[in-house]
């Protein structure tokens, strides 16, 4: 017994001067050792000579983080549950360096509400933060893990409209001059009346010209990162034509501003005569671009095609693919990503951790896409481009990938997890957070940096080269065939609102409600025949009778489109998950019309 008590003893001292050594080394600005990491790279697969830590494993829905000079960690989420709104910072602490969590504190008496807030920065001694609304700064204090409690509101946004608009997002950058941008993303996604429309727009519409989105969004503005109480009137249009910036970051090797910029959407569902499916899925571009003053982009008047390598015009403003027009005025990008890839985040690598091949190179975060149906949805990767004198010096490499948890994936709700933020820890470590569970993995290096080659990338670019949520779609193996719901939101919108409503539930007169009806829940067959053929006379819907006419949709909608649009139902208001697929729809419409 004693020899154990003596043992105990023994390994409390060693723990004790363990934990007396890390505090040190934390107080001195020594580098500390770098923690083992998790069995497996707790999921991840990297290059060569890397390793992943699972820092903690589910905060809550993680936006963007950073990371202080002492190691602790400060994560904004979408919304705190717990407390309806409140507590949406997460202040995290490793005291032991064992590279797990030991102190989560959720803090913050400002309500998120609306969209989906993203800024999370340390400048100048201050915890910045962004909801939709508003930007606050909170003073850190040496020694202390959660910020003084005492609130600077640095901006309000005033918009009338800012819950009703798209992308209302706001990241945060900061250069060296004492200056804060910020983005305000374009309040719908290609440039026509949002008032009439919506801000999905409808098929075949045409874009306002001139867009009036660009005076107060579509851009990045400059204001005082220490003046409190400003507002949009206060700041400096810095630069325009950027539908939806949430990767904002100030590169300290040239001084200058980048962005990677979110591409529009759904180009087959608004133009299916000029755009194929597959087209639709892997265009327009995501971008990253260098922000400079009076950068001019070009949303919504043109967009950005990797694949040819150039500004082209936007088809609501008379463009078909190939007609470059007015677009050729507008700044080009340094670098085009597949359509819908969405990058969340930015980070330019300033450590010395990592091999020299990451120096001064940028990281992003790819959060994955929602709208590449029928086929398979893809990004959900960190990836890497290396970068020198302000441009890149060659392709993007994938960096972090497995976060999936799948080889397809169909839905977007397949993703087990999905990469939002990226900071860089005062030793160079990478932390990675993603938006499901809000997991947060810190990456290290533990191989010999000066053999790291292209030995240690091969992994990864076969993986790139095979992976169907990044290599480019074939046009027909890849084809699921199955509708796609956003697709179905904006053709619902479009075609089917008026007489059944924004919620299913019809007028209560001539218009039978969706929600609850056999007709939605019933087979497939039928439902799709009444979409194709349309319908007259009585029929009774959860117990009501009506008589009136639904139109034959069939003549002038797609089998893909008749498909996204009963995928949408289905989903949006009976909760059925399954999908109609196109060939159902085409196996309907051949068997049926000479009948119809």
């Amino acid at each position: 017994m004693k020899r154990t008590i003596n043992l105990s003893r023994l390994l409390a001292l060693v723990f004790a001067a363990f934990l007396t050594q890390c505090n040190s080394a934390k107080e001195s600005g020594q580098p500390l050792p770098l923690p083992p990491g998790d069995k497996g790279n707790a999921g991840l697969i990297l290059p060569g000579g890397f390793e992943a830590v699972t820092v903690v494993d589910s905060i809550g829905r993680a936006r963007h983080l950073a990371v202080n000079h002492n190691g602790d960690i400060y994560v904004k989420l979408t919304y705190n549950e717990a407390m309806h709104g409140k507590g949406g910072t997460v202040a995290i602490r490793d005291e032991n360096n064992d590279g797990k969590a030991d102190i989560i504190s959720y803090f913050g008496a400002n309500k998120d509400e609306g969209g989906l807030p993203a800024g999370m920065s340390i400048y100048d001694g201050y915890l910045y933060t962004s909801t939709v609304k508003y930007v606050i700064r909170n003073k850190l204090v040496d020694g202390q893990l959660l910020p003084d409690p005492r609130t600077d509101t640095i901006f309000i946004d005033e918009d009338s409209g800012l819950f009703r608009h798209w992308h209302s997002q706001k990241p945060l950058a900061f250069d060296n001059a004492g200056h804060l941008y910020i983005p305000f993303g374009a309040p719908d996604d290609g440039g026509q009346d949002l008032r009439t429309v919506g801000p999905a727009g409808m098929p075949g519409g045409k874009g306002l010209d001139p867009s009036p989105d660009l005076e107060w969004h579509a851009g990045i503005w400059q204001f005082d990162a220490a003046k409190s109480g400003q507002t949009q009137k206060d700041g400096i249009k810095y630069a325009t034509g950027l539908r939806s910036v949430l990767g904002l970051s100030w590169n300290p090797d040239d001084n200058t501003l980048y962005s990677v910029v979110n591409g529009m959407d759904n180009f087959h569902t608004r133009y299916p005569n000029l755009f194929t499916d597959w087209q639709a899925a892997v265009l327009p571009g995501e971008t990253f671009v260098k922000v400079t003053k009076g950068s001019d982009y070009g949303w919504p008047y043109a967009y950005y095609d990797p694949m040819q390598g150039k500004n082209l015009l936007q088809p609501a403003y008379g463009g078909d693919g190939k007609i470059v027009g007015r677009a050729e005025k507008f700044d080009k990008p340094l670098m085009g990503f597949p359509g819908h890839w969405a990058p969340m985040d930015l980070l330019f690598y300033q450590g010395d951790q990592f091999p020299a091949h990451y120096k001064k190179g940028a990281f992003i975060a790819f959060h994955g896409s929602t709208d590449r149906s029928p086929f398979p949805q893809a990004g959900y990767i960190v990836c890497f481009v290396p970068f020198e004198k302000g441009k890149p010096t060659s392709k993007w490499e994938l960096f972090a990938d497995g976060f999936t948890g799948v080889d397809t994936v169909v839905n977007t709700s397949d993703a087990v997890f999905r990469p939002m933020g990226l900071a860089e820890g005062p030793d160079g470590s990478l932390y990675i957070c993603e938006s499901n569970k809000g997991r947060i993995w810190r990456v290290m290096y533990k191989g010999d940096r000066s053999k790291f080659g292209d030995a240690d990338l091969a992994t990864m670019e076969t993986r790139a080269a095979t992976r169907t949520y990044i290599r480019t779609p074939d046009e027909k193996t890849d084809n699921l065939g199955k509708g796609g719901e956003m697709a179905g939101h904006i053709l619902y919108g479009s075609y089917c609102v008026s007489c059944h409503q924004r919620n299913g539930k019809g007028d209560n007169s001539r218009y039978p409600p969706l929600v609850g009806s056999d007709w939605v829940t019933g087979p497939h067959d039928r439902l799709i025949k009444v979409l194709l053929h349309g319908l007259q006379g009585e029929i009774k819907v959860n117990g009501k009778t009506f008589n009136g006419v639904m139109p034959a949709h069939g003549p002038f909608l797609d089998d893909h489109a008749i498909a996204s649009i009963l995928t949408y139902v289905k989903r949006s208001f009976n909760k059925d998950s399954t999908p109609i697929l196109s060939e159902e729809v085409t196996k309907v419409r051949n068997t049926t019309s000479h009948n119809k």
